[in-house]
Protein backbone atom coordinates (compact mmCIF):
# COMPACT_ATOMS: atom_id res chain seq x y z
CA UNK A 1 0.00 0.00 0.00
CA UNK A 2 1.37 3.37 -0.99
CA UNK A 3 1.76 6.34 1.32
CA UNK A 4 -1.08 8.64 2.33
CA UNK A 5 0.69 11.60 0.72
CA UNK A 6 0.92 9.84 -2.65
CA UNK A 7 -2.74 8.82 -2.55
CA UNK A 8 -3.73 12.31 -1.43
CA UNK A 9 -1.78 14.13 -4.15
CA UNK A 10 -2.97 11.83 -6.95
CA UNK A 11 -6.58 12.04 -5.81
CA UNK A 12 -6.45 15.84 -5.44
CA UNK A 13 -5.00 16.39 -8.91
CA UNK A 14 -7.35 13.87 -10.53
CA UNK A 15 -10.45 15.30 -8.82
CA UNK A 16 -9.73 18.92 -9.73
CA UNK A 17 -9.06 18.13 -13.39
CA UNK A 18 -12.08 15.79 -13.57
CA UNK A 19 -14.60 18.07 -11.87
CA UNK A 20 -13.77 21.50 -13.30
CA UNK A 21 -16.05 21.99 -16.28
CA UNK A 22 -18.03 18.84 -15.48
CA UNK A 23 -21.84 18.87 -15.71
CA UNK A 24 -22.17 18.87 -11.93
CA UNK A 25 -19.82 21.88 -11.83
CA UNK A 26 -22.11 23.75 -14.22
CA UNK A 27 -25.17 22.65 -12.27
CA UNK A 28 -23.74 23.99 -9.00
CA UNK A 29 -22.90 27.31 -10.67
CA UNK A 30 -26.41 27.72 -12.10
CA UNK A 31 -28.18 26.63 -8.92
CA UNK A 32 -26.12 29.14 -6.91
CA UNK A 33 -27.53 31.95 -9.06
CA UNK A 34 -31.11 31.02 -8.18
CA UNK A 35 -30.92 29.84 -4.60
CA UNK A 36 -28.98 30.66 -1.39
CA UNK A 37 -25.35 29.75 -1.95
CA UNK A 38 -24.89 28.08 1.43
CA UNK A 39 -27.70 25.60 0.71
CA UNK A 40 -26.42 24.85 -2.79
CA UNK A 41 -22.84 24.45 -1.59
CA UNK A 42 -23.81 22.21 1.33
CA UNK A 43 -26.07 20.05 -0.85
CA UNK A 44 -23.60 19.62 -3.71
CA UNK A 45 -20.60 19.11 -1.44
CA UNK A 46 -22.44 16.60 0.77
CA UNK A 47 -23.29 14.51 -2.29
CA UNK A 48 -19.72 14.62 -3.56
CA UNK A 49 -18.29 13.68 -0.16
CA UNK A 50 -20.67 10.72 0.14
CA UNK A 51 -19.82 9.63 -3.41
CA UNK A 52 -16.07 9.92 -2.75
CA UNK A 53 -16.26 7.86 0.45
CA UNK A 54 -18.44 5.18 -1.18
CA UNK A 55 -16.10 4.97 -4.18
CA UNK A 56 -13.03 4.70 -1.96
CA UNK A 57 -14.68 1.95 0.11
CA UNK A 58 -15.40 -0.04 -3.05
CA UNK A 59 -11.81 0.42 -4.20
CA UNK A 60 -10.46 -0.55 -0.78
CA UNK A 61 -12.60 -3.69 -0.70
CA UNK A 62 -11.70 -4.76 -4.25
CA UNK A 63 -8.30 -6.34 -3.41
CA UNK A 64 -10.05 -8.43 -0.74
CA UNK A 65 -12.47 -9.83 -3.33
CA UNK A 66 -10.03 -10.43 -6.17
CA UNK A 67 -6.25 -10.67 -6.21
CA UNK A 68 -4.20 -7.49 -5.85
CA UNK A 69 -2.47 -8.33 -9.13
CA UNK A 70 -5.77 -8.16 -10.99
CA UNK A 71 -6.88 -4.96 -9.25
CA UNK A 72 -3.53 -3.40 -10.14
CA UNK A 73 -3.93 -4.32 -13.82
CA UNK A 74 -7.56 -3.14 -13.87
CA UNK A 75 -6.51 0.18 -12.32
CA UNK A 76 -3.81 0.60 -14.94
CA UNK A 77 -6.31 -0.13 -17.69
CA UNK A 78 -8.82 2.37 -16.20
CA UNK A 79 -6.26 5.17 -16.03
CA UNK A 80 -5.08 4.63 -19.60
CA UNK A 81 -8.65 4.25 -20.85
CA UNK A 82 -9.87 7.41 -19.10
CA UNK A 83 -6.84 9.27 -20.39
CA UNK A 84 -7.64 8.37 -23.99
CA UNK A 85 -11.33 9.13 -23.35
CA UNK A 86 -10.50 12.60 -22.04
CA UNK A 87 -8.16 13.31 -24.96
CA UNK A 88 -10.91 12.25 -27.37
CA UNK A 89 -13.35 14.61 -25.65
CA UNK A 90 -10.83 17.45 -25.85
CA UNK A 91 -10.28 16.94 -29.58
CA UNK A 92 -13.67 15.95 -30.96
CA UNK A 93 -16.33 17.28 -28.59
CA UNK A 94 -18.37 20.42 -29.27
CA UNK A 95 -17.76 23.75 -27.54
CA UNK A 96 -18.14 24.38 -23.83
CA UNK A 97 -21.10 26.73 -24.27
CA UNK A 98 -23.25 23.88 -25.58
CA UNK A 99 -22.81 21.73 -22.49
CA UNK A 100 -23.43 24.71 -20.21
CA UNK A 101 -26.60 25.52 -22.18
CA UNK A 102 -27.68 21.86 -21.98
CA UNK A 103 -27.33 21.78 -18.19
CA UNK A 104 -29.10 25.13 -17.85
CA UNK A 105 -31.98 23.98 -20.06
CA UNK A 106 -32.45 20.82 -17.98
CA UNK A 107 -32.45 22.79 -14.74
CA UNK A 108 -34.92 25.28 -16.22
CA UNK A 109 -37.24 22.43 -17.13
CA UNK A 110 -37.01 20.94 -13.63
CA UNK A 111 -37.50 24.38 -12.06
CA UNK A 112 -40.65 25.09 -14.08
CA UNK A 113 -42.02 21.67 -13.27
CA UNK A 114 -41.41 22.14 -9.56
CA UNK A 115 -42.95 25.62 -9.67
CA UNK A 116 -46.06 24.21 -11.32
CA UNK A 117 -46.33 21.54 -8.67
CA UNK A 118 -45.86 24.16 -5.95
CA UNK A 119 -48.65 26.35 -7.32
CA UNK A 120 -51.02 23.40 -7.41
CA UNK A 121 -50.09 22.34 -3.91
CA UNK A 122 -50.74 25.86 -2.56
CA UNK A 123 -54.44 25.15 -2.97
CA UNK A 124 -54.27 22.56 -0.22
CA UNK A 125 -54.35 23.54 3.44
CA UNK A 126 -51.18 23.48 5.58
CA UNK A 127 -52.03 20.21 7.33
CA UNK A 128 -52.53 18.38 4.04
CA UNK A 129 -49.28 19.75 2.59
CA UNK A 130 -47.31 18.69 5.63
CA UNK A 131 -48.79 15.22 5.35
CA UNK A 132 -47.83 14.99 1.69
CA UNK A 133 -44.24 16.10 2.15
CA UNK A 134 -41.60 13.43 1.90
CA UNK A 135 -39.83 12.25 5.02
CA UNK A 136 -36.51 13.91 4.08
CA UNK A 137 -38.11 17.25 3.18
CA UNK A 138 -39.37 17.55 6.75
CA UNK A 139 -35.77 17.73 7.99
CA UNK A 140 -33.83 19.22 5.04
CA UNK A 141 -34.40 22.23 2.83
CA UNK A 142 -35.88 21.37 -0.61
CA UNK A 143 -33.03 23.37 -2.16
CA UNK A 144 -30.47 21.26 -0.27
CA UNK A 145 -32.19 18.06 -1.42
CA UNK A 146 -32.33 19.29 -5.02
CA UNK A 147 -28.63 20.17 -5.05
CA UNK A 148 -27.74 16.87 -3.37
CA UNK A 149 -29.80 14.70 -5.74
CA UNK A 150 -28.70 16.47 -8.93
CA UNK A 151 -25.04 16.15 -7.94
CA UNK A 152 -25.20 12.60 -6.58
CA UNK A 153 -26.99 11.08 -9.55
CA UNK A 154 -24.98 13.23 -11.95
CA UNK A 155 -21.77 11.74 -10.57
CA UNK A 156 -23.06 8.17 -10.40
CA UNK A 157 -21.15 6.09 -12.95
CA UNK A 158 -19.09 9.11 -14.04
CA UNK A 159 -15.46 8.51 -14.95
CA UNK A 160 -14.31 10.47 -11.88
CA UNK A 161 -16.19 8.01 -9.65
CA UNK A 162 -14.72 5.00 -11.43
CA UNK A 163 -11.26 6.57 -11.33
CA UNK A 164 -11.61 7.10 -7.57
CA UNK A 165 -12.47 3.42 -7.16
CA UNK A 166 -9.41 2.44 -9.17
CA UNK A 167 -7.18 4.86 -7.32
CA UNK A 168 -8.35 3.62 -3.90
CA UNK A 169 -7.65 0.04 -4.99
CA UNK A 170 -4.05 0.89 -5.85
CA UNK A 171 -3.23 3.69 -3.41
CA UNK A 172 -3.82 4.47 0.26
CA UNK A 173 -7.65 4.82 0.49
CA UNK A 174 -7.49 7.31 3.36
CA UNK A 175 -5.25 9.60 1.33
CA UNK A 176 -7.56 9.15 -1.68
CA UNK A 177 -10.58 10.21 0.39
CA UNK A 178 -8.82 13.27 1.82
CA UNK A 179 -7.53 14.38 -1.58
CA UNK A 180 -10.89 13.75 -3.22
CA UNK A 181 -12.84 15.69 -0.60
CA UNK A 182 -10.45 18.64 -0.76
CA UNK A 183 -10.58 18.66 -4.56
CA UNK A 184 -14.38 18.47 -4.55
CA UNK A 185 -14.57 21.29 -1.98
CA UNK A 186 -12.30 23.55 -4.05
CA UNK A 187 -14.16 22.93 -7.32
CA UNK A 188 -17.65 23.19 -5.86
CA UNK A 189 -16.80 26.34 -3.90
CA UNK A 190 -15.41 27.93 -7.05
CA UNK A 191 -18.57 27.01 -8.97
CA UNK A 192 -20.90 28.35 -6.28
CA UNK A 193 -18.97 31.58 -5.68
CA UNK A 194 -18.08 32.25 -9.31
CA UNK A 195 -21.47 31.29 -10.70
CA UNK A 196 -22.32 31.10 -14.38
CA UNK A 197 -19.82 33.85 -15.31
CA UNK A 198 -16.92 31.71 -14.08
CA UNK A 199 -18.34 28.51 -15.59
CA UNK A 200 -18.70 30.13 -19.00
CA UNK A 201 -15.05 31.24 -19.00
CA UNK A 202 -13.61 27.78 -18.33
CA UNK A 203 -12.24 26.02 -21.38
CA UNK A 204 -13.46 22.46 -21.06
CA UNK A 205 -11.18 21.38 -23.89
CA UNK A 206 -8.07 22.52 -22.01
CA UNK A 207 -9.30 20.87 -18.80
CA UNK A 208 -10.07 17.62 -20.66
CA UNK A 209 -6.67 17.70 -22.35
CA UNK A 210 -4.89 18.26 -19.01
CA UNK A 211 -6.96 15.53 -17.35
CA UNK A 212 -6.26 13.11 -20.17
CA UNK A 213 -2.51 13.65 -19.89
CA UNK A 214 -2.69 13.23 -16.11
CA UNK A 215 -4.64 9.96 -16.40
CA UNK A 216 -2.15 8.59 -18.93
CA UNK A 217 0.78 9.54 -16.66
CA UNK A 218 -0.94 7.73 -13.77
CA UNK A 219 -1.53 4.73 -16.04
CA UNK A 220 2.11 4.55 -17.15
CA UNK A 221 3.29 4.92 -13.56
CA UNK A 222 0.92 2.16 -12.46
CA UNK A 223 2.08 -0.07 -15.31
CA UNK A 224 5.76 0.40 -14.40
CA UNK A 225 5.32 0.06 -10.64
CA UNK A 226 5.55 -3.42 -9.07
CA UNK A 227 2.46 -5.07 -7.65
CA UNK A 228 2.52 -4.90 -3.86
CA UNK A 229 1.63 -8.04 -1.98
Amino acid sequence: MSSIVQGFSKSLAMTILSEIGDKTFFAAAILAMRHPRRLVLSGCLSALIVMTILSALVGWAAPNLISRTWTHHITTFLFLGFGLWSLKDAIFEQGDAEELAEVEAKLDKDWKASNGATKNSNKDDDATKKHKRSFLSQFFSPIFLQAFSITFFGEWGDKSQLATIGLAADENPFGVVLGGILGQALCTSAAVVGGKSLASQISEKIVALSGGILFIVFGIQSFLSPVES
